[in-house]
């Protein structure tokens, strides 16, 4: 694949509303599809690995890559923990003749959009509702009670974004959703539904 016919699919989400599961899913569904690992400040959670789930980096390696242009979008997600998407991922992906597959926060995928247009589906994927986003965040028991109120905080505020983006897609039924993230990726690949 040359680098002008590489396509990105940028899935977003406020946190705990299953993008990352609907991700997940589509790379195992699709062999086309690769996956552009974030960098981050924040701290490795016990399972994840360093390259496969993100690249994880002090804050003064983050703030270095932010002078060299390393990035082609970063943001401050919550503050002091730095995320962003370098530049050498979305070469990497391309290089391999796979389509990009984005899983980031509302901020930044409206950078990306922004960036490369019309070679970019950009899905916002949202929660039944706000009632059930927070029974997930709770669920996980990941976050303090501090934590928690700020990504209940975060997520009403990434709510009002939902228009700006191409495709809106609610996780109420996971498998259902599944499904549909799968039709929006065919379509936007091969320009008509191959299911």
């Amino acid at each position: 694949m040359t680098r002008d016919k590489g396509k990105m699919f940028i899935f977003t989400a406020p946190s705990g509303a299953g993008k990352t599961t609907i991700v997940q899913h589509v790379l195992q569904k699709f062999p086309f599809l690769g996956f552009s690992v974030s960098a981050t400040t924040r701290t490795k959670r016990e399972k994840e690995l360093d390259g496969r789930d993100y690249y994880f980096l002090s804050k003064e390696e983050f703030d270095r890559k932010i002078s060299e242009g390393a990035f082609a979008e970063w943001e401050e997600v919550y503050t002091g923990l730095f995320y962003g998407t370098l530049h050498k991922e979305i070469e990497r992906v391309w290089q391999e003749g796979r389509h990009l597959v984005f899983d980031i926060d509302v901020q930044g995928a409206l950078r990306l959009k922004k960036l490369f247009g019309h070679r970019c589906m950009s899905i916002f994927v949202k929660p039944p509702s706000t009632e059930v986003l927070v029974q997930r965040l709770t669920a996980r028991n990941t976050e303090t009670p501090e934590n928690l109120a700020k990504r209940i905080a975060k997520m009403k505020e990434e709510n009002q974004f939902e228009n700006h983006f191409d495709m809106v897609l609610v996780n109420d039924i996971l498998p259902i959703a599944c499904t549909e993230a799968e039709h929006i990726v065919q379509t936007f690949v091969f320009g008509i539904d191959q299911s």
